[in-house]
């Protein structure tokens, strides 16, 4: 397989790299990619992998657009209040890229259909708010051998790891008691529009590294940002 012209000349500037080269682009090209919420977290990392090339992404949403997402949740528009988040972005991303492979579901991930729909992708990405569905990704990823990468925000701050990569550590090494977690009141909902958009993007960049085969992949490692500060930290999960 071999990239097209109009391939080569779209990816021009990444293709530059020398971590990716034409050798990258295909693999990017090849990829099948699974984003499990398209809100916050979901605009930035499905904007950014459309945008790079990821030839398949999936989309799985069952919210509609509100007034209140469009502060963080830039894939969407005024005109798009009411409507399903899943297929609006299915067809924004699409308008970005025509070249990819879009595909949508207007439902939530539950233990019922994760399996069937998670076993079609390479990457699982987080884009949810809570710990009942990320630790449902974790198990599915788990046991059909599929690297999850994590995120997670809340006010100024945000969080990223990758597990189930090359037999590195999964979500229950960070949270091991899912008991304790399920019981916990929800999180504020306050949160800086710019937060999901900073943490996306690294999301995004972790998965692009994953396709890629970067030795720097956050496996065994989180990465966390306080906005309000700047601080950065990466601490070791083994």
């Amino acid at each position: 397989m071999k990239l097209t012209e109009k391939e080569a000349s779209r990816y021009n500037r990444q293709i530059l790299l020398d971590e990716i080269g034409e050798t990258g682009q295909l693999l990017l090209k090849q990829a099948r990619v699974l984003i499990v919420g398209v809100g916050g977290l979901g605009s930035p990392i499905a904007l950014y992998l459309a945008g790079a090339g990821v030839g398949t992404i999936g989309l799985i949403d069952d919210d509609t657009v509100s007034e209140t997402n469009l502060q963080r949740q830039v894939l969407y528009s005024e005109p798009e209040i009411g409507l399903s988040k899943a297929e609006q972005a299915k067809l924004r991303l699409q308008a970005l890229n025509s070249d990819i492979r879009m595909e949508a579901w207007n439902e939530r991930l539950t233990p019922q259909n994760a399996e069937c729909l998670i076993v079609n992708y390479d990457i699982v990405v987080d884009g949810c708010d809570n710990f009942r569905t990320r630790y449902l990704i974790n198990d599915t990823c788990v046991r059909l051998d599929k690297v999850y990468v994590y995120g997670a925000i809340r006010e100024f701050d945000g969080q990223v790891s990758v597990f189930n990569y090359q037999g590195g550590p999964d979500y229950r090494t960070l949270f091991p008691d899912e008991e304790e977690m399920l019981a916990m009141p929800h999180p504020s909902k306050a949160v800086l529009g710019v937060t999901p958009g900073v943490v996306g993007c690294v999301e995004a960049s972790e998965t692009m590294k994953v396709i890629l085969g970067s030795p720097y992949v956050l496996s065994g490692k989180l990465w966390h940002i306080d906005l309000r500060s700047l601080e950065s930290y990466v601490i070791s999960l083994v």
